[in-house]
């Protein structure tokens, strides 16, 4: 009987211990997931804060602005300078004064400045750009000013006359925005004419026994562009050599996998050896045009290219580039790109501009001597720097007409800032191979880009009203039937 006793005990025991362990166990999680959130969090808004150190060198390489130092100076005397305070935390700067010619202008991330007196701009970073808190009621004095230098993929409802419209001030990859971005991964006329990573023909001929004509290299799959159809279908009638995740057949080596190494010297020469790369864009609108494109100009390499529908302003030359546009299917741009792979002659005229060092397209040239910002260049400002002064000396045009009775200017972004078509699909005869069937995204950009119209209109409604709102709210005018 004492032994059943203890038994009992016993067990009794061991459930208050494992109900203690248990609660103990799931506080530990609790925390841990407190934790991972906050890191993940942490680390996102730095990452963003960082992107112009941290994210691949060619995109904002940009040493720091030179600021005026800020002391122990008080609120209030900050104040005695208009403020512009970044809603979305790009430059994470909790605090700058910064010169702009001969005017000056306090810079933070801080919120606590949204409702003072001298806060005379909000801006914004297009990705991060969200329903889900912006600086409401919008007083008459408040200027809001957009940077977006990315794809459409990233933000949508942007990319909309109701949304666009709501800004006063823009930089963005299109050349009609208030401080145009469009050569945002060019350094200069230079890099275009440098032959330092120039292959001699003669060499790639030699190298095309072991290497196909064209190679591809992406590793963002089946964005609204559809690209990666469109090479699949191109594989089948001519060899592509294919390094990234898209469409792998051809491995880099260890150390050039990494997304940051784009830029590296070694990645530059592996590149440099082919006589064509397919240069495709993520996504379709006019102006929009990466390192994609600039990057086999500077390396000597031929793009067969597809993104911009306006590129051809942007050429070099007239015959600099392959335009896909200019091919009725894959299969006839395929047997251009042999017809040009195996004459020489016909090869060349599309470098020659490059080993003369001649660059006719005066737009091209005008746009790079005349942009207020540089790329890898500790002479110049960077782009972002180029967007802080543009809004800085606006606000201060305006305040110096207020001083003297005079009614304040007004601008405003218009549809052209930022605007992109729908997405289009590839429709090919040949059909897409079982393995990938069903898992491609390239279906889901159509419906997203129409259910960003919806969410453009109510977002327009929502801040017109000029209230706070919640995401229900939101939602609720986005699906009303």
């Amino acid at each position: 009987m004492v032994w059943i006793q203890r038994r009992k005990l016993l067990a009794s025991c061991l459930c208050v211990m494992a109900t203690v362990f248990l609660l103990v166990t799931l506080q530990v999680v609790v925390e841990l997931g407190k934790f991972e959130r906050k890191k993940f969090k942490d680390s996102h808004l730095q990452d963003e804060r960082k992107k112009v150190e941290e994210e691949p060198k060619h995109l904002h390489p940009f040493p720091e602005k030179e600021a005026l130092a800020l002391g122990g100076k008080s609120k209030a005397d900050v104040g005695a300078h208009p403020i512009m305070l970044w809603w979305s935390p790009l430059t994470g700067e909790t605090g700058r004064l910064g010169q702009c010619g001969a005017d000056t202008c306090f810079f933070t991330i801080n919120r606590t400045f949204q409702h003072h007196p001298m806060t005379k701009a909000f801006l914004f970073y297009g990705t991060d750009f969200n329903i889900d808190s912006l600086p409401l009621p919008r007083k008459a004095h408040h200027s809001w000013a957009l940077f977006h230098e990315e794809s459409p993929k990233n933000n949508y409802k942007l990319f909309h006359k109701p949304v666009i419209t709501l800004f006063n001030h823009t930089a963005t990859f299109s050349r009609h925005s208030h401080l145009p971005l469009t050569t945002q991964y060019l350094e200069g006329v230079e890099v275009l004419k440098s032959l330092q990573y120039l292959v001699p023909l003669k060499s790639k001929n030699h190298l095309r026994k072991r290497l196909a004509p064209l190679v591809y290299i992406q590793s963002d799959c089946d964005p609204p562009s559809d690209r990666d159809r469109y090479v699949r279908e191109l594989m089948i009638h001519i060899e592509v050599d294919s390094y990234g995740e898209c469409l792998r057949n051809k491995d880099l080596p260890q150390q050039l996998k990494s997304p940051a190494s784009m830029d590296a010297d070694a990645f530059y020469k592996i590149i440099a050896q082919y006589k064509f790369i397919l240069a495709f864009e993520n996504a379709v609108c006019d102006d929009y045009i990466t390192e994609k494109f600039w990057r086999p100009l500077k390396l000597g390499v031929v793009p067969v290219y597809y993104g911009s529908p306006s590129i051809a302003d942007w050429l070099p030359t007239n015959r600099s580039a392959i335009l896909i546009s200019e091919f009725a299917h894959p299969k006839d741009l395929a047997s251009f790109i042999r017809q040009l792979d195996y004459d020489d002659r016909l090869y060349e005229a599309y470098i020659e501009w490059k080993l003369r060092g001649e660059i006719s397209n005066q737009r091209l040239l005008t746009a790079l001597r005349e942009r207020e910002w540089g790329v890898q260049d500790i002479n110049q400002d960077n782009y972002i720097d180029a967007f802080e002064c543009m809004v800085c000396s606006k606000v201060w045009e305006n305040v110096r007409l207020q001083e003297q009775g005079l009614p304040p200017k007004q601008w405003k972004a218009d549809v052209t800032h930022l605007s992109c078509p729908e997405p289009a699909l590839f429709a090919f005869s040949s059909p897409v191979p079982p393995a990938l069937s069903g898992r491609s995204l390239r279906e889901m950009w159509i419906p997203s880009f129409q259910q960003s119209k919806k969410e453009a209109q109510a977002l327009r409604w929502l801040v017109d009203r000029n209230q706070n709102f919640s995401s229900q709210e939101f939602w609720a005018l986005v699906f009303k039937a």
